[in-house]
């Protein structure tokens, strides 16, 4: 944190007053001083060493207070120590800038991990969804979903336990509020207030001290188009998901949906580029889908890593393997252009493989030989973790062990100073 060069200027700096005391005043004043002091031999020892050492832990004290002081003053709502404020602010902004695309609880999860890493984080997320409290606000206030970019905020903020349990609230009277998220209705009241989604999106954002930033993939609002197997047209995220059948192709009402400048601005200035998790048709495609993203994602000159998923998802990816999920992402993205795919290697219990069972769910098969057809270098470690969702623990990335496999296997960590705290 560059703190020993300024506590040995400080010394240095002490030691030349005392030189001038003593340039000032003359060798006699020493000698006084000297004499007033009656001891002698270990006794003289003794008090030298007592002198110096209540000298030092006066001087360390008193610079330990004064840290706190200033970091307490700088930001004086926050619980944490000041080793832990000054860390965050001097090591974590030295962190690779990583751009993170996808959306839902896969992109929330990783952004948790991401954060304690480096502070230089885009999150790019889709804004498809028009189901739920998203879906009832796109059509009353006509603006875009709400839902997700709520999520990534909160899970970027400093204090996001205490904030999740406020922005998650969910109201249940009266009738017009009921089912809107607290954070929705926020971005809501912050888009009219500012003019725009993406000034209400950094307004939230700066509220919170996010570490990073969240951007919208585009600011045009737009559905998404399913084409199933049997050549019929599903629109609409929400009936996309629903719709048993297995999906063909993905695509927008619009024709043309230019992505946020700032994404693409973003994408070309990363060090890291991550692509998932999340659901394969609703979170990763969608950014794909939007103008220019794509293309950004494969002439950028930073590292590329897919992440792969956990678990199949009844609707959309049913009975799909790992090369399955390859072959879809191919079509929407080079995937040669990336460097590597991290895969989980450890398996969910016999307990949650049976509750997914029950729910059309089941753990990814890994169908992945030495050559998986798109020059890839695959790691596999074990990512499984756990996480509340709708009242019941669920299968999830775990965010510490997502962000070490990272800072392991990528050059844009490794190649840096170590910003993890062991």
């Amino acid at each position: 944190m560059r703190v020993k060069r300024w506590l040995l200027l400080a010394l240095t700096s002490t030691g030349l007053i005392v030189v001038a005391l003593l340039c000032a005043f003359g060798i006699d004043l020493v000698r006084a001083v000297y004499r007033s002091v009656p001891v002698s031999g270990w006794m003289r020892i003794g008090l030298t060493a007592l002198l110096l050492a209540v000298g030092v832990a006066g001087f360390g004290f008193a610079l330990s207070r004064l840290v706190r002081s200033v970091a307490r003053g700088v930001a004086p709502g926050s619980r944490e120590k000041a080793s832990t404020l000054i860390y965050r602010t001097r090591v974590l902004e030295r962190g690779p800038r990583v751009v993170a695309v996808g959306g839902g609880t896969g992109l929330s999860t990783l952004l948790r991990g991401l954060k304690e890493m480096t502070s230089n984080i885009t999150a790019v997320v889709t804004v498809m969804d028009d189901g739920g409290s998203s879906g009832r606000l796109r059509h009353d206030v006509g603006m875009l979903p709400p839902g997700d970019v709520r999520n990534c905020i909160i899970a970027l903020a400093e204090d996001e336990t205490r904030l999740s349990d406020l922005l998650q609230h969910r109201f249940d009277r009266p009738s017009n509020l009921a089912g809107h998220s607290l954070g929705n209705l926020l971005l809501a009241g912050l888009e009219q207030a500012t003019g725009g989604f993406d000034r209400a999106v950094e307004a939230m954002s700066d509220l919170l001290s996010i570490r990073g930033q969240v951007l919208p993939a585009t600011l045009t609002k737009t559905h998404l188009v399913a084409t199933m197997d049997d050549g019929d047209r599903v629109e609409g995220e929400s009936r996309i998901v629903a719709d048993p059948r297995r999906i063909r192709r993905i695509a927008l009402t619009c024709d043309r949906v230019p992505a946020y400048d700032r994404v693409l601005e973003e994408i070309a200035a990363a060090d890291l580029i991550l692509l998932g998790p999340g659901s394969l048709f609703t979170s990763l495609i969608p950014n794909l889908l939007v103008e220019g993203v794509a293309a950004a994602i494969e002439d950028a000159p930073a590292e590329k890593v897919l992440i792969a998923n956990l678990m199949t998802q009844p609707g959309e990816t049913d009975s799909f393997t790992l090369r399955d999920h390859l072959r879809t992402l191919d079509e929407y993205v080079a995937l040669r252009r990336f460097d590597l795919l991290l895969a989980n290697s450890a398996r969910p219990s016999t307990e949650f493989v049976a509750r997914y069972r029950d729910e059309a769910a089941e753990p990814i098969v890994d169908d992945l030989q030495a050559d998986d057809g798109f020059g890839l270098t695959v790691v596999r470690d074990d990512l499984l973790g756990t996480a509340e969702w709708g009242g019941k623990q669920t299968v999830k990335h775990s965010p510490k062990k997502l962000v070490r496999a990272l800072a392991k296997h990528t050059r844009a960590f490794s190649e840096r100073p170590r910003a993890s705290r062991n």
